[in-house]
Order: C-alpha cells, then structure tokens, then sequence
C-alpha cells in the first residue's frame, strides 16, 4: 500500500499525518480551524484520498503557522507515500466548476516544487459561527498552505481562479481542483509497466 505518516513538531506546532494515497476519500483529521477541516475533507472526498490525525498549533498567534505547517506535513506525506514515483502519471491537470466560480489546478510530480497561485481572493477572513462561538478562517494562509505542500511535495503546482465571486467558492473550487489534479497524477499507469516516468530514469 502506499501509505506514509509524518509528524512535525516545533515551538508552534504539533502536526501529525497519515495518508493512504489509494483510499476511499475518508478524512479523520482533529483539525481546530472549522473552514480549513472543510477544505481537508473535501480534498480527501474527490481525491480520494484516506487521511487521518491531529493539527494543534499556536491560534493565538493566528492561523499561518498552523496552516503553512499542515501544507508541509501533508507534502511530506505525499513524497513519502510516492517513493521514486514509479508507474505513475506523474502530471494531472483538472478544471473544476463550483456555481459561479471556475477553478483550475495542474499539477507534475517532477522533483522541482515550484508553485504559481492565482486565486484572485480578497483577504477578506471568512467568519463563521458554531455552537454560539464565531470562528474565522485567514483567506491569506491559502497560498501558505500550497506553497509548504509544494516545498515538501516537491512537486509543480499552478492553482488559477479562472471567474469567481465568492471566497469560500474560490477557495474550495481550488481545494478539488487540486484533489482532481494530484489523482490523476499519482494514479497508476498500467501502460508504464512500472517504469519511472521520466526520461532521466530517476525524479530528482
């Protein structure tokens, strides 16, 4: 199976992750930022994607550590989970509409992280109230957060709000764009026989 977890812990988070890369979509993260558990729930539902653990981090600071933080483990998870990548697509590319928004992400596992993020948001912080408590969600850590999971991926990933109005549509259109993005890319290419795809004969 290819599985992985990892655990990071520093003076202002504590994050562990375990990601089944051939799941079923099930998301069971202890995760503290209500909008941002959404987010991780619905990039495991259409990547379908198997993750589970615990993000604890310093929220009254804000929100970027915690947020930036997850990116990274969850990258890391992902570079473990895919080895030398052998047998995969490599590269996925998926166009997702969300009402009136559109949202695209494509994405290559070639060994160079780089990240283009173009999501057109206002940084405006989304507010939402639960149990009698107002909760809010830092519409700026969305670009932390893909560029920690790039850095560690090690992985290629342009994100481009093509239209749009709402920040929570931008924002989660992006979420399972990238989902739909990164399976086809990890998917297993039964034509490659196993091979590396990459012309070097290695992903570096």
């Amino acid at each position: 199976m290819r599985t992985a977890t990892i655990k990071r812990t520093t003076g202002e988070t504590q994050i562990e992750l375990t990601l089944n890369l051939d799941g079923t979509g099930k998301c069971d993260v202890e995760n503290p930022i209500g909008f941002f558990d959404h987010m991780l729930k619905s990039f495991c539902k259409h990547g379908l994607f198997d993750l589970s653990g615990s993000i604890k981090g310093d929220l009254n600071v804000d929100q970027h550590h915690t947020i930036e933080d997850t990116g990274i483990v969850l990258g890391e998870c992902f570079k473990k989970a895919l080895g030398d990548c052998a047998g995969i697509f490599r590269s996925g590319f998926f166009i997702y509409p969300m009402d009136e928004t559109l949202a695209q992400a494509a994405v290559d596992f070639g060994g160079r992280p780089y990240l283009v993020c173009n999501s057109q948001l206002t940084g405006v912080p989304l507010v939402s109230v639960q149990d009698g408590k107002e909760g809010t969600f830092q519409t700026d850590c969305f670009e932390d957060f893909w560029q920690g999971f790039t850095n560690s991926a090690q992985c290629n990933l342009h994100i481009d709000v093509i239209r749009g109005r709402s920040d929570h549509h931008k924002i989660e259109g992006c979420f399972k764009a990238v989902a739909r993005a990164i399976r086809a890319a990890t998917e297993i290419d039964a034509r490659r026989n196993g091979a590396i795809p990459s012309t070097k004969g290695v992903i570096v």
